[in-house]
């Protein structure tokens, strides 16, 4: 007998999925978007989406499981840890004095990420206000090629960037998600 979760899917069409496409809200048939713009948007918005999918049903400690020793890498840290990138990203887009830290000290975003459900309501909350933060001052900059920010940043780099901070965190999301209940796809 295995103390391990037995690996599942909501999805009955297509088992390796996470939800059958009627039911994924990621699905949206129809035509691509037109432009970069609206494609790096796009993908944006669809892995954000997917994070938080990965996070429902769960409860706030298992939410807060880590991975494995010696790692703190949990589901509620990666949605702390987000909400920090975004609220960095902002700063790297800003003229003047950077916003301060969320979580205080370097990986406090993942080490501190205990099972409470105002802890889990609180990284909701501050993930949700960075995004929109960080969304709003990039939508006065729709030229892609535009470098903002004292580094002179280009807008194109920083969608870049945040879809791959998505990307690779939805994928820890994948193995964490597994590790904790067994459901699995994509």
């Amino acid at each position: 007998m295995s103390d391990q979760p037995a690996r599942w899917s909501q999805a009955t069409i297509y088992t390796d999925m996470w939800a059958d496409p009627d039911d994924d809200p990621r699905n949206n048939e129809g035509a691509s978007p037109d432009g970069e713009l609206a494609t790096l948007q796009d993908f944006l918005t669809n892995y954000r989406m997917t994070l938080r999918m990965k996070c429902e049903g769960l409860d706030p400690e298992q939410l807060a499981r880590r991975s494995v020793p010696p790692s703190t890498m949990s589901l509620l840290g990666l949605l702390r840890h987000l909400a920090e990138a975004e609220r960095d990203w902002l700063n790297w887009i800003s003229d003047g004095d950077p916003l301060p830290k969320l979580y205080g000290a370097r990986d406090a975003d993942f080490d501190e990420a205990v099972g409470d459900q105002a802890e889990v309501d609180a990284a909701y909350s501050a993930l949700e206000r960075e995004q929109a933060a960080t969304d709003a001052a990039l939508a006065e900059h729709p030229d892609l090629g535009e470098r903002l920010g004292k580094d002179r940043i280009a807008v194109r780099e920083l969608l870049v960037h945040r879809i791959e901070e998505y990307a690779r965190h939805c994928g820890h999301a994948d193995l964490l998600r597994e590790r904790i209940d067994g459901r699995v796809g994509q």
